[in-house]
């Protein structure tokens, strides 16, 4: 029997995670079953469990994979000579949520994924791992923010990298929510009160 290539598994794997995807935002995690998912991917039983063995296992991997583009964009703002302005920051995050804010996009899902935090330690754990990141980028470009001068000189990275890292949850929550705010309003708000 001929070796399956990695290419291929790492493709029948993006695969799965797309088709849960579809799946998580359209019924929610507790109404989709694995069987919904494995239907979905167009996959036999036994080629589904090759790659994931839980429906915990398959939401790290969304929340890692789908989560990991914003915290790229502000892991490569992060690298800039000179740091961008905060503003500049904001609207590059904000639409890369925006890009992911489809019908059956992973945006969603992390609404999701913040809810049933609150009653599933496992995933609470995942959840909390991956915001941490976020957070620890956020603090991380405060402090260059900081000492380029865009903020005081006695502003607390910490508190800053909070805010900022809030400010991005709030933009989704309200985008999934209530659905009627759009990037360049919230970044006026954001201008409004950070401008001196």
């Amino acid at each position: 029997m001929p070796r399956v290539s990695e290419a291929h598994l790492a493709a029948r794997r993006e695969q799965i995670i797309e088709a849960a995807t579809r799946c998580f935002a359209r019924n929610g995690f507790h109404q989709t079953s694995m069987q919904d998912v494995i239907r979905e991917a167009g996959l036999s039983v036994g080629a589904f469990y090759r790659y994931f063995s839980s429906k915990a296992e398959l939401i790290k991997a969304i929340a890692e994979e789908k989560v990991g583009s914003i915290l790229a964009t502000i892991d490569h703002l992060l690298l800039q000579e000179p740091v961008p302005p905060l503003l500049t920051v904001f609207a590059e995050v904000l639409a890369q949520v925006d890009a992911h804010l489809t019908e059956n996009g992973p945006v969603r899902i992390a609404v999701q994924a913040w809810g049933e935090a609150a009653h599933d330690p496992a995933l609470a754990e995942v959840v909390g791992g991956i915001y941490a990141r976020i957070r620890r980028s956020a603090v991380a470009l405060a402090a260059r923010a900081r000492d380029a001068g865009q903020l005081p000189p006695d502003a607390d990275p910490d508190a800053v990298g909070a805010v900022i890292f809030g400010l991005i949850q709030g933009y989704v929550l309200q985008r999934v929510l209530i659905g009627r705010l759009d990037r360049a309003t919230y970044l006026a708000g954001i201008e409004g009160f950070t401008s001196r």
